[in-house]
Order: C-alpha cells, then structure tokens, then sequence
C-alpha cells in the first residue's frame, strides 16, 4: 500500500536459516496488513505507525515457539494498540476545530484495481467509521476487509465469537446504511479528474459547475492551524464560488500547482505553494459527477503526505 521503515535494528530473537532475526522477518512479511488495520480503525497515518512502533516492541519480546499463527498474534496485538489510542483519539477529536477528516494517505495503482481495499481506506468510507464505536470499528475492519475468523477477532477485541458475530453485524447494518454509493468506472474517474483539475487551474465556474453534482459537500479540515471553512458547503454553486475564489486568492499570492494522485484508493489532487504540500483535496465520484470533496490542510495531518510525495520525486 505504502512504504514504511523497518523495524528497529538490535532486537533480539532467534534466527531464521538465512542468519535473519525471524521476528522481524515475520513483522515485516505482515507489516502492510498490519499498518493497513491500524490505519482504517484510526483514519491517521502518523498514528497508525506509532501501533506499529508499540506492535513491534510487543512483538520483540515473544517467545516465537509458543505463537500457533504469528499473524493472527501479529494483528492482535495491533488491534489492541489501536483500540487503546482509539479511546484516548476520541475524547481529543470531540475538541477539534472544524471538521475533522482522515489525513490523507497516497496510495498506490494496485489499491485502486483492488475494490474492497480502495473503499475500505477511501475518505468517505473511514467518516463512515468514524460513527462507529471503537469496538464496533475494530470488529468490522477485520471481519469484512480482511476476513479474519470471528474466533481470531474475539480474541483481539476480548470478546467471545457470539458477541463478536452480533457486533458484526450490527456494525454491517450501520455502515450498510451510510457506505458510500456504487463502483465509478476508471475511465468515469479519470475524465472527472482531468475536468475537475482544468477547471480548478482556469478559474472556469461553468466547468466546475459542470462536474460538480447538485448536491456536491464540500469539508475542509484545518484543525485550528489554518485557514479552512468550518462547516460543510453544500451545493454544486456554492462549492464551485468557493473553489474559484479560493483558488484565485492563492494562486496572486504564491505560485500555486496541482498534481494529480491517488490518495485513499481514489482521485485527488495535491496542491503545492511555492513546492511546498499545501492542500490535499480527495474527490468522491458517483455516475461521473463529484459528490464529495475532501480538503485536508491541517498541516500535521499533510506531513506524512510531504514525505510520501518527495520518495516519489
């Protein structure tokens, strides 16, 4: 999904056939599957890496003859870390200027050709968990992105598998209810970008107008750092005078690009001042038209995002 640094050098553990520490051969054999988990139950990416910090640590100390399934071990442990920094990120978000929205994560082709992945870690999918409680997130990630037994969740959540099957499916039923809507094609993709992307750099009303759906919502999260509306804008003319007149107030003030990416699994666009990762902004697309759009300029939640970008150059 996305490249992550090893594991810390000097731990001990017995050593594989080739002379490797088989601790860490097996951490980072599940590493993605276990940033990924950490990833969708906490919708930042800082934060996912910091479980993965804690999972390792736990992990190092383990006696590996009396692990039966080291993944299942592995993704218990995460499960747990980040349930616990769930709990304390729940009580910081109910403080949180603005809205909040999931920082930004780049992601590469093979998220976007794999379905489920790409709307598990899309945004309007993780504002979807956000309204689930910890324990209910946790349960669903596993059970209906990856497919983990219910008897394996049990064990991480601390439940037993009848609690954990009712949990499943009353969190099913709540995101079914909300989830975002069908599949857009990758050429509908595509052409709603591209058009998106030319009408942002004219100035073009009309244009925005045109690929704009209806009733489009427009969040912005700047946390409290920076300049961002702190209420949804809704509707294709609002959100296209908005973007205009932003756009056009930056663009006299610094010298302003937009790059496309993928960030989530889906299309956004990344906007630079001056070289510098000012604005990320995600792009939800149903029947060819946007009905979201997802502005990240928290500047804590773009840094991440800053090195991602700059491996890539």
């Amino acid at each position: 999904m996305t490249e992550h640094s090893e594991p810390p050098a000097g731990t001990a553990g017995p050593l594989a056939h080739d002379g490797t520490d088989s601790a860490t051969e097996a951490f980072v054999a599940h590493r993605n599957l276990l940033f990924t988990v950490a990833y969708e139950m906490l919708g930042s990416a800082a934060d996912a890496e910091d479980v993965l910090q804690e999972t390792w640590l736990r992990w190092a100390g383990v006696d590996l003859g009396t692990v039966r399934d080291q993944r299942a071990y592995l993704v218990r442990i995460t499960t747990r870390q980040a349930l616990t920094r769930l709990r304390t990120l729940g009580r910081r978000r109910e403080s949180y200027v603005g809205p909040w929205l999931p920082e930004p994560l780049l992601t590469t082709p093979d998220v976007a050709e794999d379905v489920e992945l790409a709307d598990s870690v899309s945004m309007a999918m993780l504002l979807v968990l956000e309204t689930l409680m910890p324990t209910e997130r946790a349960v669903f990630v596993l059970r209906e992105v990856f497919d983990v037994p219910y008897e394996e969740i049990a064990e991480a959540v601390g439940k037993n598998p009848a609690a954990v099957r009712q949990i499943a499916r009353r969190a099913r039923e709540h995101v079914a209810a909300r989830r975002p809507r069908g599949v857009v094609s990758a050429a509908e993709t595509r052409h709603a970008l591209e058009a998106f992307q030319r009408a942002a750099e004219t100035g073009d009303l009309q244009g925005l107008l045109d690929i704009l759906a209806p009733d489009v919502v427009f969040l912005g999260d700047g946390g409290g750092v920076v300049q961002a509306v702190r209420i949804p804008v809704v509707g294709a003319g609002r959100v296209a005078r908005l973007l205009t007149i932003g756009l056009g107030r930056i663009a006299a003030e610094a010298a302003l690009r937009l790059e496309p990416a993928q960030v989530n699994g889906y299309p956004a666009l990344i906007l630079r001042l001056d070289g510098e990762v000012d604005t990320v902004v995600a792009l939800r697309i149903d029947d060819g038209l946007i009905t979201g759009l997802y502005s990240v300029r928290n500047p804590e939640k773009l840094s991440h995002m800053e090195r991602e970008t700059a491996l890539q150059r």
